[in-house]
């Protein structure tokens, strides 16, 4: 699904370097490690969009990014939500016939015509969410999907994650949230200082990590 090589990303004062990382179709990866470790960066060139300045990235598949902005545009929501799918090719009653069950799911169903702006927060990730799952993406990056939403929303966000991956999804997800990378990935990776320090599969790398930055970043450490 996602193979890269050699990757090298530049800024002042920073660098991420990785010499080489695989997903495989239908895998549910998180990324954990401290703010400005590199994990925003490695999810972005992953998926495509900043471009490395050496090394490769091969992506099989169609590929969706979900950022942290939560961006709407200034229509109703069920424009932003079929959005993707028209740009895709689908016409407008295809494309909302897909996108109205799930709208429905995260409680947004009664609001169709409402102009997208006018949403809180937690709303707006909903609808970010439904309009990134409506195209069935075979892989879907994701950063800080749940930051800031209340309990409730949190897991009604997990689970539509859960039954994307249980349809075959492959799942990259940044979060700072370690409760969560556990309980959802099949594999973590852990990111400090630009460098992929540890990956495994998460119950193993949480339970009994090889790397001592990796056991202090578990344990409640700060790690920079």
């Amino acid at each position: 699904m996602i193979r890269a090589r050699g990757l090298r990303r530049r800024y002042p004062g920073f660098e991420l370097k990785l010499d080489s990382l695989e997903v495989p179709a239908g895998r549910f990866v998180t990324v954990i490690g401290p703010s400005g470790a590199g994990k925003s960066t490695l999810l972005r060139l992953l998926a495509g969009l900043e471009q490395p300045d050496a090394g490769v990235v091969e992506r099989a598949g169609r590929a969706v990014f979900l950022d942290q902005d939560r961006t709407v545009l200034e229509r109703s929501v069920l424009a932003n939500a079929t959005f993707g799918l028209e740009l895709a090719g689908y016409g407008r009653r295809r494309a909302a016939a897909a996108v109205v069950p799930l709208l429905e799911r995260v409680g947004l169903g009664g609001r169709l015509a409402q102009p997208a702006t006018r949403l809180s927060g937690g709303e707006r990730a909903r609808l970010a969410l439904v309009r990134a799952l409506a195209l069935r993406p075979d892989v879907l990056f994701l950063d800080e999907p749940t930051q800031a939403l209340d309990p409730g929303n949190v897991a009604l966000v997990e689970e539509m994650l859960v039954e994307a991956h249980r349809a075959g999804t492959a799942l990259v997800m940044v979060t700072h949230n370690l409760y969560q990378a556990r309980r959802l990935g099949e594999e973590t990776w852990f990111v400090l200082g630009g460098e992929l320090v540890e990956r495994g599969p998460s119950e193993a790398l949480f339970a009994e990590p090889r790397d001592g930055r990796t056991r202090a970043y578990v344990a409640g450490e700060m790690v920079y």
